[in-house]
């Protein structure tokens, strides 16, 4: 499915950008070492402050032989509706966690998803971009 007439757009890079910068205040302010529940408060604080639309902790079903399940899948940031960020405070990434997200693109259908891992010392060094059949602008 090509959905470059909507995601091709700048806005959900301009979004994707806004998290970044956010994140990094956030990291800045009270750095590594918390709890990813923090991360995700203060994280929404951010970007809600800046007039964004944020959600958080928004029920993912999975569509199973056309039927709707509640299976218990959260996304833990929807950013104006379309960027997925998922956040972590963990020692390092794992390849699980981007398969989770990974899933979370496929079945929400999102262009574009970061996973953001707080517990870094520098935090460009805990960050993923991850995309899901998403053509960037040039």
């Amino acid at each position: 499915m090509n959905r470059k007439g909507r995601e091709g757009s700048p806005g959900v890079e301009r979004l994707c950008r806004q998290v970044l910068d956010a994140a990094f205040t956030v990291h800045t302010e009270i750095g590594p070492g918390m709890l990813e529940s923090t991360y995700e408060q203060c994280l929404a604080f951010e970007l809600t402050s800046q007039g964004l639309e944020v959600q958080t902790q928004v029920p993912l079903p999975v569509i199973y032989r056309g039927h709707r399940l509640d299976a218990g899948y959260r996304i833990d940031m929807l950013v104006g509706g379309e960027l997925i960020v998922e956040l972590k405070a963990v020692e390092k990434l794992m390849p699980i966690h981007q398969a989770q997200l990974l899933a979370y693109l496929r079945l929400s259908g999102k262009p574009l998803g970061l996973l953001i891992n707080f517990n870094t010392m520098h935090l460009k060094d805990g960050i993923k971009r991850m995309v899901n059949n998403y053509d960037a602008p040039s």
